[in-house]
């Protein structure tokens, strides 16, 4: 499944979008015309994202990218999609800290224009490590890099984690706290369990995930630290490379206020599926990038903060990327694209990893 075709995201016709979108754009900039308008060939299941270029005298900027609330035809992977959300931690980001972001030009609150909310922003050049074939694949330009150029992917990477964390001024970020009671980490790992909710609504539920909650409690820790801005998607596939160098960090819908350790357990963890499958599939993937070892020695050399409780956030990784991934294998059960199994825990592409980590195997 890591090499089959992409599953399908959207219904819309990429001719009706050009022209609702050109229609648009000269409301903001009178004579504009979108053209060129195409979509990425690799990363996003989510949001639309859609490239295209300003024709105009005078453009405030000529490369564009729009991030498109998902459709609603498409079997979404996530039951809201609020854009202003994403918008404003974008300008938060911006406006706070020295992590590279795209500059946004546009939000677009109403539906009317092009079927479902979205934002516009300037298109950044530069290389993402790809999801299909995954990056850790050879002939991959990653794969094929120097020791010593992914180790200054990999020093780049953590610092934008490390300087987000400590450069948000933590009450600027309230607007993405989650709902519920409790502390910020409750609060996420409960929004968490409302989304598997979701994701199961009048299907087989997964006797792996629900073991997998379970083990979270059993782990949970002891003192989870004041809460920080976190990425959410905080994984290199959601990097814009010049060189090896970050130059734009993109996909914020999952942004929160969280302990640090939930973007570290991400960032370790989201690494560490596209390397297992890769080893899967008989190839030797990249072991050596993004280690947790080093990326927590890396972090705790930057911020002062050295990361607690890992075997619990990268489990949490793991468990959250599961429920994202059943909500996918349904997906695609809807449009006729693979079978629902018997086991529906079989649908989880890192079953055996997830089931690994549950039974505190994993990191052995």
């Amino acid at each position: 499944m890591a090499t089959a075709p992409r599953p399908r995201t959207t219904t819309r016709d990429p001719e009706d979008l050009t022209r609702r979108l050109t229609a648009w754009l000269g409301t903001r900039l009178p004579g504009a015309k979108a053209v060129g308008v195409t979509a990425p060939a690799s990363n996003g299941m989510s949001s639309e994202t859609l490239l295209f270029h300003i024709e105009h005298p005078e453009p405030l900027v000529r490369a564009c990218a729009l991030r498109l609330a998902a459709d609603p035809a498409a079997y979404t992977v996530f039951p809201v999609y609020d854009m202003a959300r994403q918008y404003r931690t974008l300008r938060l980001v911006a406006d706070r800290t020295d992590v590279p972001v795209p500059k946004v030009l546009w939000l677009e609150e109403d539906p009317e224009p092009l079927g479902a909310p979205f934002f516009v922003m300037q298109r950044v050049d530069g290389r993402v490590p790809p999801d299909v074939m995954p990056y850790t694949y050879e002939g991959s330009w990653l794969h094929a890099a120097t020791d010593a150029e992914r180790e200054r992917l990999e020093a780049g990477t953590v610092g934008i984690l490390a300087r987000l964390h400590d450069q948000v001024p933590p009450e600027e970020a309230e607007f993405l706290s989650l709902p519920g009671d409790g502390d910020a980490l409750r609060r996420h790992v409960e929004s968490q369990r409302a989304y598997y909710t979701w994701v199961i609504d009048g299907l087989a539920r997964s006797p792996l995930i629900e073991a997998a909650f379970d083990r979270l409690e059993e782990l949970w820790p002891r003192e989870p630290g004041a809460p920080v801005l976190n990425w959410g998607d905080a994984r290199i596939g959601n990097i814009v490379y010049d060189g090896f160098d970050p130059v734009a960090v993109l996909d914020w819908e999952m942004a929160a206020p969280a302990p640090r350790e939930v973007d570290l357990g991400w960032t370790v963890y989201l690494h560490r599926f596209f390397h297992d499958l890769t080893v899967a599939f008989g190839q030797r993937g990249l072991p050596g990038l993004l280690r947790r070892d080093r990326v927590e020695a890396r972090y705790a050399r930057l911020t002062g903060h050295t990361p607690r409780d890992m075997d619990f956030y990268t489990l949490y990784a793991a468990l959250r990327h599961a429920i994202v991934m059943l909500r996918v294998a349904y997906r695609q059960a809807h449009f006729g694209e693979v079978a629902v199994p018997a086991d529906p825990d079989m649908l989880i592409l890192h079953h055996g990893s997830l089931r690994a980590m549950v039974q505190g195997s994993y990191w052995d």
